[in-house]
């Protein structure tokens, strides 16, 4: 199979995580969250709007600069205030120029539920994500073997972490739930074409149980976007360029985060 843009991303992180000297099983002893769940702010059932993840975002590999001087607590405020229901805070530093940092300024300054989005493939990876005040990991299947996320899974439990499993198709779906899988994020964009399809997409939550929080990711650049992502029946949207790019944050959130959501048969 022809190699994609993840590969090369992946092979920096784990020659990373190789470097990586400590040890997990110590750690995982000592490292414990007990803030907001991200799942449980997803998941509010009393909410008829499709929730919001926005995301703090510095650059892409693909665009180049998104936001170079971006102030992660002042977006963080204005997303909370436009009324996102959790953040998702880029930390990769050579590809995406995000930070630990980054994300630590953003818990600071709200209380909102927090996704890491890195690239996990170490258990220290995991701990890190605890440590430096994040509510969720993110797991991209088609960046790990099934071992390895079943253990990075288990991790997450033992920490009091959720993990959002990302995939591509209904192959990786079906792995996700095997693995007991809470939250699962469809990225819209095909690994190979770049091409972003909601139709597959859609067709990869429609066999999803109920319980299961699924999050449309990609191409999501407009609130007819979202209208389409609610009316396969996502519960929620994570959206980065557009919100980081917008003149007025906190607006632009308001406008995607009152479209309704539409309940899968």
């Amino acid at each position: 199979m022809a190699s994609t843009y993840l590969d090369s991303i992946i092979a920096w992180h784990r020659a990373r995580a190789q470097r990586d000297a400590r040890s997990w099983r110590e750690r995982l002893e000592t490292v414990k969250y007990s803030g907001p769940s991200l799942y449980e702010s997803l998941r509010s059932l009393d909410s008829p709007y499709v929730a919001v993840i926005a995301e703090i975002k510095r650059r892409s590999p693909s665009k180049g600069w998104l936001g170079e001087h971006l102030d992660p607590a002042e977006l963080a405020h204005a997303y909370a205030k436009g009324g996102a229901r959790a953040l998702s805070v880029l930390t990769d530093v050579p590809h995406f120029a995000g930070s630990m940092n980054d994300l630590r300024e953003a818990r600071a300054a709200v209380s909102l539920p927090i996704l890491r989005k890195d690239f996990t493939v170490s258990e220290n990876d995991v701990i890190d994500c605890a440590e430096m005040g994040a509510s969720a990991v993110l797991l991209i299947v088609a960046a790990l073997e099934v071992e390895e996320l079943r253990r990075f899974m288990e991790v997450a439990t033992a920490i009091g972490l959720d993990a959002l499993v990302e995939v591509h198709d209904d192959r990786e779906a079906t792995i996700a739930l095997d693995l007991g899988a809470r939250i699962i994020g469809v990225n819209q964009r095909d690994l190979h074409t770049f091409e972003v399809k909601p139709d597959n997409a859609a067709r990869v939550i429609a066999s999803l149980p109920h319980d299961v929080v699924t999050v449309a990711e990609s191409g999501m650049s407009s609130r007819g976007d979202v209208e389409t992502a609610g009316a396969a029946g996502f519960d929620a949207v994570l959206v980065g360029e557009s919100f980081v790019r917008a003149s007025d944050p906190s607006s632009t959130v308001e406008l995607f985060a009152t479209v309704k959501r539409v309940g899968r048969d």
